[in-house]
């Protein structure tokens, strides 16, 4: 499950104050780093990049967002980013 810190700093994007959706928020950061593993992109919790896709994808996702198509670009191009960069894909040898 998605740290402490990690819902913290999504609710704070979203300028949310209250607990009530605590666990949405966790689920889809949660959906996000497998969203991000389908991408090739894995064993990187905890890191800056990956923590900002993730909060991307909770915009993204949580309720009826007003800048949709602003942030699913942002966040595509940020998983397309991650699963280019060494470091952050695991694809064996070709």
């Amino acid at each position: 499950m998605a740290s402490t810190e990690l819902i913290a700093a999504a609710k704070m994007a979203k300028r949310m104050t209250t607990d009530v959706f605590d666990l949405q928020v966790a689920r889809l950061l949660d959906a996000a780093l497998f969203d991000l593993g389908c991408a090739g992109v894995e064993g990187v919790e905890d890191d800056p990049l990956v923590d900002q896709a993730r909060i991307t994808y909770f915009l993204l996702n949580f309720g009826e967002p007003d800048e949709y198509d602003r942030l699913k670009k942002s966040y595509d191009e940020q998983k397309a980013q991650l699963s280019m960069r060494t470091g952050y894909t695991d694809w064996g040898d070709s």
